[in-house]
């Protein structure tokens, strides 16, 4: 498991808060999970990867952007297929070191066409018992 880096690991974005920046727990290339959630149904759609810069646009421009690990490049969801993320909330977990985007998913999520990342990808799970029974 990568080590989780302070702010003074990386120097925030211009425009982000310093205060939000302070929060994050990055891993080694800088970046924190964001989990991206349908606003009205609760439903995680997808799950992606975020700098301070990329933080920063998906709080100031309404859109979700991201850092593509594999492109080395930022990436707004939707400029290319149309499946456009309207950004209703952005909240940090307890850690610092994951987002919780939720947003208005217009088309699919995933870039398979899907509607979410996770669907008909369900792995099997032997049942627990219930300690109390």
């Amino acid at each position: 498991m990568s080590p989780q880096n302070s702010s003074s690991d990386f120097p925030p974005a211009p425009g982000l808060d310093p205060a939000v920046s302070a929060a994050l727990k990055r891993d080694d290339a800088g970046l924190v999970a964001a989990v991206v959630q349908q606003y009205d149904t609760g439903e995680v759609l997808m799950l992606g990867w975020m700098n301070d810069e990329a933080l920063h646009r998906t709080l100031t421009t309404g859109r979700v952007t991201f850092w593509s690990r594999s492109r080395q490049e930022y990436w707004r969801k939707g400029d290319s297929s149309g499946h456009v993320q309207w950004v209703k909330s952005v909240a940090l977990d307890c850690d610092g070191d994951a987002l919780l985007v939720r947003v208005d998913q217009v088309g699919a999520a995933c870039h398979t066409g899907t509607h979410t990342c996770f669907d008909g990808r369900e792995l099997p799970v032997l049942a627990a018992t219930d300690a109390a029974s």
